[in-house]
């Protein structure tokens, strides 16, 4: 959530920030004229307080006829105070369900553009390989390794689903002990957080209700199948005010995720690209204002680190500022080769969301006598899958086989 306050000192600022991000300038008039209209109506309510208690000390000290019209008069401010309530309560609720719709503004630095065209490539590391014989795409490589079962895993769950199998299986885990062994080294604490959560921790980090659409319900129930563990790591301090001294804090969550692909329909759509369930390692910082930008840094770092430790040739992009989702202020990608598509997808990303989650959510640090708000930070350590699929792709051989990078071997064959 935006800060109002900061919004009504500079709303032609905030208007074209966030005309960057799409975002519709009637929708903040609406809020501008809607806070305006509750701070008026919140004014009259304190100065006819004010008169109530005032008048409430002098009656005792006046003559009954004197008495009989304060008191009167006292009806009338009560009946007045109770309707400018009433009103309040109306306003407060039209400003909220306006201000939840507005975005975090996107950093100075985030290109201008509308969609992954407007993005910037800041830089490549590493080269494509030079396969040879005839490049395969990871469902032909699983399947004739009898890693990938999609076929089964469609009769059984649905369409975008799939059976991991056999060495598949010690890569999966290979691939978490070797991220969670470089983050912790690194000051995250390792987390395996709840996969269900309430609607506030939904709220709270800003998937709703920008992107409801594509989370799981329970019916019936306050709970909510979580597509990142980005959101329970935010959530994990929820109302909390933290030890300044004790910042960032750095988490690295595990979990399975799950997502309705809503918006990808005929996307994607052969073997495990983009999938309905799906595990990964996910960073999570909770830190200082003042040191956010270069926390960001330090999470992209990680990123590379990881990335070029398993021989995968990447490029890291800057995100377009109308590609950004709701929460972020910066984003970067890291998009890794696959040879089977030949182009570069996405693989893992990181965000700076600053203080729009930590305002949802009431997290805050203790500064000397003072609380402020801290900034949050999000980024993907390893997206199991699409790693899979990127190192098969990449590490394929020609008689069908996959070479394990290097770093993997001693975690998927110990001894």
């Amino acid at each position: 959530m935006i800060d109002l306050k900061a919004f009504r000192a500079n709303p032609e600022a905030f208007k074209v920030s966030l005309g960057r991000k799409r975002y519709r300038p009637e929708i903040l008039d609406r809020l501008l004229d809607t806070d305006a209209r509750y701070r008026a109506r919140l004014f009259e309510a304190e100065q006819l307080k004010a008169e109530k208690n005032k008048v409430s000390k002098e009656i005792p000290k006046t003559s009954p006829a004197e008495r009989e019209q304060l008191i009167a008069r006292m009806k009338d401010v009560n009946a007045e105070i109770s309707a400018i309530e009433s009103d309040l309560k109306l306003l407060d609720e039209e400003l909220n369900k306006l201000a939840i719709t507005v975005p975090n503004p996107p950093h100075e630095s985030v290109p201008d553009g509308a969609s992954e065209d407007d993005s910037v490539v800041l830089r490549h590391v590493g080269q494509p390989a030079v396969l040879p014989g005839d490049i395969k795409d990871h469902l032909d490589l699983g399947e004739g390794l009898g890693w990938i079962d999609t076929a089964r895993a469609a009769r059984t769950s649905g369409s975008r689903f799939a059976y991991l199998m056999r060495d598949a299986v010690r890569l999966e885990f290979a691939l978490i002990q070797y991220a969670l062994s470089k983050l912790a080294a690194n000051g995250f604490v390792p987390v395996v957080p709840p996969v269900i959560v309430r609607e506030r921790a939904m709220f709270g980090t800003g998937f709703f209700p920008a992107d409801e659409f594509e989370i799981y319900r329970l019916e019936g129930e306050d709970a909510y199948l979580i597509g990142t563990s980005e959101v329970p790591l935010a959530a994990l301090h929820d109302g909390e005010i933290l030890d300044g001294d004790s910042l960032p804090m750095r988490y690295a969550g595990f979990s399975t995720c799950f997502r309705k692909e809503a918006g990808s329909y005929g996307k994607d759509t052969r073997g495990m690209f983009r999938v309905h369930q799906f595990d990964k390692v996910e960073m999570f910082s909770f830190c200082h204002p003042d040191k956010s930008w270069e926390e960001h840094e330090f999470l992209l770092s990680m990123e590379e680190e990881i990335l070029s430790g398993l021989g995968l040739p990447y490029r890291v992009v800057n995100i377009a500022a109308g590609d950004l989702g709701a929460p972020a202020a910066k984003k970067y990608d890291l998009e890794a080769w696959f040879p089977g598509q030949g182009r570069y997808r996405e693989l893992t990303s990181c965000s700076n969301c600053t203080d729009f989650q930590s305002r949802r959510l009431e997290i805050r640090f203790r500064q000397g006598k003072s609380t402020k708000l801290v900034h949050t930070l999000n980024g993907t350590a390893v997206a199991i899958g699409r790693t899979l699929i990127a190192i098969m792709e990449n590490f394929q051989q020609p008689d069908g086989s996959i070479a394990i990078p290097d770093v993997l071997k001693p975690l998927m064959f110990p001894g």
